[in-house]
């Protein structure tokens, strides 16, 4: 979203996660306990690649929003555990209380007043606004 375009384009699993380890590295041992020993996992035969700086892939984002996309760029066990500490961070904070009560399965754009839209003085650049965001 901060993008205004996806930030891992792929057309089939494999071609999405080939672009998603590009960015974040290919899974290791140490990154995500027994993804080695995964049939799938290695079924794919990954190249293993080194994570690369999120400032490449999303430069308009200053050092906290950086941070926080790392952590939300996670994979593995402890992901999960850090999703639910995230949404609670002030960056969400200007949506509104429903956000916190979203279901595992729902959308941030479910929640009334949130909209994705482009900003008109950057040409591929999109906006997130709430409802708090739009008064200010």
């Amino acid at each position: 979203m901060t993008c205004g375009r996806p930030m891992f384009p792929g057309s089939t699993t494999e071609d999405q996660l080939h672009l998603i380890f590009k960015v974040i590295g290919t899974p290791t041992d140490d990154t995500w306990p027994g993804i080695i020993y995964s049939e799938e996992f290695r079924g794919y035969n990954f190249p293993h690649y080194r994570p690369d700086p999120l400032i490449n892939h999303a430069p308009r984002l200053d050092a906290e929003g950086l941070s926080l996309l790392a952590e939300f760029l996670q994979v593995g066990p402890t992901a999960q555990h850090f999703l639910m500490v995230a949404i609670s961070e002030a960056v969400f904070e200007s949506f509104g209380a429903a956000v916190q009560r979203l279901s595992d399965l729902s959308s941030l754009f479910e929640v009334s007043g949130i909209s994705l839209h482009k900003n008109p003085g950057l040409r591929s650049s999109a906006t997130l606004t709430g409802r708090s965001r739009q008064g200010r």
